[in-house]
């Protein structure tokens, strides 16, 4: 949670029997995203620690943020692989409370650390008018902006990855985007984390003409930049109900196959979202409000989205790739089952 701290890579390695990672496979990338509250203040910033193979040095040192005193920080981590295990040098994990699931069943895809913490004190902040968090705004369709907790933009797993995004050298050796002297690397690729976040802040924003909650990158010298806790505090801020929040039936919080509160409250303490109300937050209203609306805002919004490109190279463009996501969501929820 220090400066240096944050400015130490992180180290991605494969496991047995799967063998070495490579952070530059764009299916086995790991990404870190701090977002940093000044508490005398309430003032915000992102920082993106870098994340680099076993036995490599990064390609461009990384930024050494300035951090403000007392700086509450919170850090999560996205990966593209399936499971992602943080591993700790001594008590590190523990000293930084770090959540990667319940006991041995991990989320996957997702961590967190002092998260809890920071949203505490960022709720606070709100609570003091110290910080104050921008409205969601009216989308070109006359409709609120969707947020991360909208039904028209989550999936079978929301909430879940970041929006870090890193730069890759040709012999697979990493640096952070947007700092000084990724130039001088020649050619390289732009590394990112598939996610609700990034479909939201990249694709459906724009598209939508609306605009996401930004503040500074401490990275790239102060660039407005996105990340997920921020889009958390606004959906929290801002969402109109119905909204929606990390159901029961969620892969990720899953412990063999069976539902656990326990561990559905593990992730939602890491986004800023209430515990679960078992009478309220079931699979089958989830199931229900991300068929329905989904499926309205998106033939509401067809003309928009047709005009605007896919993410992804499986669809012509975001209203295909969307309606894709849609029915493979539905799947994976087993929605036409849960009662």
């Amino acid at each position: 949670m220090t400066a240096q701290g944050l400015a130490t890579p992180y180290v991605l390695s494969g496991t047995s029997p799967g063998g070495p990672c490579r952070e530059a496979d764009p299916n086995q990338s790991a990404f870190v995203e701090a977002t940093i509250l000044d508490p005398a203040t309430g003032n915000l910033s992102v920082y993106r620690p870098l994340v680099i193979d076993r036995d490599t040095s990064p390609a461009v040192a990384p930024v050494a943020p300035s951090l403000p005193a007392g700086a509450v920080v919170g850090i999560w981590f996205g990966f593209n692989g399936d499971t992602l295990t943080l591993a700790g040098n001594g008590n590190s994990l523990t000293q930084g409370s770090c959540v990667n699931g319940l006991r041995d069943s991990l989320f996957g895809q997702f961590a967190h650390c002092n998260a809890p913490a920071f949203f505490t004190a960022a709720n606070a902040a709100v609570a003091k008018n110290q910080l104050v968090i921008p409205p969601l705004g009216t989308a070109k369709d006359g409709l609120p902006c969707p947020s991360v907790r909208d039904f028209s933009l989550v999936d079978q797993d929301q909430s879940d990855n970041v929006t870090t995004t890193y730069v890759a050298t040709r012999d697979g050796r990493t640096a952070q985007a947007g700092v000084a002297g990724t130039a001088q690397l020649g050619k390289t690729t732009k590394l990112t984390n598939g996610s609700d976040n990034g479909l939201l802040n990249t694709n459906v924003a724009p598209a939508l003409g609306c605009k996401p909650f930004t503040a500074p990158d401490l990275t790239a010298d102060g660039t407005p930049s996105t990340s997920l806790a921020l889009n958390e505090l606004q959906a929290a801020a801002h969402q109109a109900q119905p909204m929606a929040l990390v159901p029961p039936n969620d892969p990720m919080v899953l412990v063999d196959g069976k539902v656990s509160i326990q561990k559905a409250n593990l992730y939602r303490a890491g986004v800023n979202q209430p515990p679960v109300d078992p009478a309220v937050d079931t699979a089958r209203a989830y199931c229900a409000n991300i068929k329905n609306i989904g499926a309205e805002r998106l033939q509401t919004d067809k003309a928009l989205l047709v005009k605007a490109p896919s993410p992804d190279a499986g669809a012509a463009n975001l209203f295909e790739f969307l309606s894709q996501r849609l029915q493979a969501s539905l799947q994976n929820l087993d929605c036409p089952t849960k009662r």
